[in-house]
């Protein structure tokens, strides 16, 4: 939708620049410049693309059109947004001429955060890089010719580090020199590299040509934004495949890693650029950095009875379960609806279950669940004292259940009823699963189903149905957490680099200062309400199934700073990590945590050894008959 002349965009763009615009002057504008803030290109936000002028400084501003998009509120607008940046905080912007689809630009700033691709529906991305030529020091990657180093000429302070080749996100030890190219026009440099503009199309971006490889930071900020914020539209998804299977497989990753030249993700830089106009951190608090990773898709208010009502059919069927787990994602369940909800997302029933069957296998699983506890309640003393394995179990039920979640009312108080439930429970599974019977722990992940649905056979059987998934866990051998540790130590290693490096150093590779969030699903790291939520989130299996995992890289990252700062060790840095219960703000890390996600794409899930225990369910149920 062009609405360039929308008199209510002119009105809030002109109220949006007013920070600038005393003396600013417009030096180039451009309509029809869109983001795409979902996964198919179908899903576009329209709006204006300017650079203002005021005095030497030149500033980068995009805002939505008012109507770009039906149904788009006043506050994603706001969200979305770009508001008036300098262009001495950009440190490089990446072209792209997609044979089938529209330009964009990637704009990466000096601390290694980048928006979202810009894509030019009406073109002239060539005009505009040859206005910004006008007012501020281009100089084109040498190893890359669509990436362009910025800096601004007029500021004495970035020019000078600029010349000295300081290191800022990324080492630049090995990187180019950038007065050998400081005076080719960007003509002139095209010219050099056989590169052309005309249309949406271009030369090869390797044209064939056998080129030496130099470290160049911004070539490898720029691929890595490319590879991780393409993912939000289908044109730049496939585009960056190619480019990513010719430039950074996860194979030549490894190799690169070995010969001490690996590529730095962007998400590794993001959080060490601090708030200029914000107070130091002193070294004795937990404040994480304040920068979020990425700006996303905001948390919605938990799903109500009337929305949940629309997803069902006239028989009780779930319409459409991949809507339901993505609305569950961003927003949560309401708790009073908790009860029927969990019992999908756990797998207890299925989707496509109408009413009466629900009904029918309740009934029938009841009455299961009262077999299997007999075997238990008729056990007598005599037998007792020759079942050394049903004693050892049931002392270490009776020693725990009496120390779990005793400060929620629901199991506060002496001779607590539901704490007998929660004891019958958990000796029933020993029964149930005999080869795994009970460890420490477990209590802790039955306690919020019970607390939920408040009946003890269907919160067995939800229990059982999580222990489908959770239960390596607590495998004699420990294979499942190992496995999943290690799958933490190389998603690390990808998104945030300099934190496995020091971790490297520091001998804390084994990660086992994350066991207790793995084990018992951040149990122990939020406050009851927001355990739940959090649980739904990874029940719902919408981006990845190991999303647990992304939520601990999430943490991480947001305190790399204080670990490395600190020079914690591994008694220090496991102290640290149980000091943090009850001070994270979980919305803040499923944002960050779903960014990773998205950035790590397919060199995420190629971390994860096949067989590494899932957190998240199945959409098929585990009880079909």
């Amino acid at each position: 939708h062009d609405l360039s002349d929308d008199s209510d965009y002119a009105q809030q763009s002109l109220g949006r620049s007013r920070s600038v615009s005393g003396g600013a002057g417009v030096v180039y504008c451009k309509d029809n410049v869109a983001i795409h803030p979902m996964q198919y290109g179908s899903e576009r936000i329209s709006g204006r693309l300017r650079l203002l002028k005021q005095g030497a400084a030149l500033f980068l501003t995009w805002i939505p059109y008012k109507r770009s998009n039906l149904g788009i509120s006043e506050k994603d607008r706001d969200l979305y947004t770009i508001e008036p940046v300098p262009l001495s905080d950009v440190r490089s912007i990446r072209r792209h001429n997609p044979p089938l689809g529209w330009q964009y630009i990637i704009v990466v700033l000096q601390s290694g955060l980048a928006f979202p691709p810009l894509y030019f529906y009406s073109g002239g991305v060539r005009e505009f890089l040859a206005t910004l030529k006008q007012h501020v020091r281009i100089v084109r990657s040498a190893d890359d010719a669509n990436v362009f180093l910025v800096n601004d000429f007029h500021d004495p302070l970035q020019r000078s580090l600029s010349s000295l080749e300081l290191p800022r996100a990324v080492s630049v030890a090995n990187g180019p020199s950038h007065d050998s190219v400081a005076s080719l026009s960007i003509e002139e440099s095209e010219r050099l590299n056989g590169l052309t503009y005309h249309g949406t199309s271009s030369t090869s971006e390797y044209g064939g040509r056998q080129r030496h490889k130099v470290h160049d930071p911004a070539r490898d900020i720029s691929l890595q934004v490319l590879e991780k914020f393409s993912l939000v539209t289908k044109f730049a998804r496939e585009t960056t495949s190619h480019i990513f299977r010719e430039s950074n497989s996860f194979d030549s990753y490894e190799k690169k890693k070995q010969n001490n030249s690996s590529m730095i993700s962007t998400a590794s830089h993001i959080d060490t650029h601090k708030n200029a106009n914000g107070p130091s951190e002193s070294s004795d608090t937990l404040q994480p950095d304040s920068l979020n990773l990425v700006w996303g898709k905001p948390r919605q208010p938990p799903l109500k009875i009337e929305e949940w009502a629309a997803f069902l059919d006239s028989e009780g069927r779930v319409n459409d379960s991949k809507a339901l787990r993505k609305r569950i994602f961003y927003g949560g369940v309401e708790h009073n609806l908790r009860k029927e909800v969990w019992k999908f997302l756990l797998g207890y029933h299925t989707y496509d279950s109408t009413y009466a069957e629900r009904e029918y296998l309740s009934a029938v699983k009841k009455t299961e669940y009262e077999k299997i506890k007999s075997q238990w309640q008729s056990i007598s003393s005599s037998q007792a004292k020759r079942f050394t394995k049903y004693r050892e179990r049931k002392g270490l039920i009776e020693k725990d259940v009496v120390r779990t979640d005793r400060s929620v009312a629901y199991y506060d108080g002496d001779e607590n009823l539901n704490v007998k439930i929660l004891h019958n429970i958990l000796l029933t599974y020993s029964f149930y699963n005999f080869d795994l019977g009970y460890c420490q722990g477990m209590s802790d992940l039955l306690s919020p189903i019970l607390f939920v649905m408040e009946d003890e056979a269907e919160a067995f059987w939800c229990f059982a149905a999580l222990m489908e998934r959770l239960g390596p866990n607590f495998n004699r051998d420990q294979n499942g957490m190992h496995s999943q540790l290690f799958a933490l130590a190389k998603l690390v290693e990808v998104l945030d680099s300099p934190l496995h490096n020091y971790l490297r150093q520091a001998d804390c590779l084994n990660y086992f200062f994350c066991f207790r969030w793995i084990l018992i699903q951040f149990k122990r790291e939020f406050e009851y309400e927001k355990v739940m939520q959090l649980w739904e989130v990874l029940w719902t299996h919408y981006l990845s199934e190991h999303f647990h995992l992304y939520i601990c890289v999430a943490i991480l990252k947001k305190y790399r700073k204080k670990i490395i700062d600190e020079q914690m060790d591994f008694d220090t840095l496991l102290k640290f990590i149980n000091e943090l219960s009850g001070q994270i703000d979980l919305d803040s890390i499923i944002k960050d945590a779903e960014a990773l996600c998205i950035c790590a794409g397919e060199n995420g899930a190629a971390c994860i050894p096949p067989g590494t225990p899932p957190s998240l369910p199945l959409e098929e149920g585990y009880y079909q008959d």
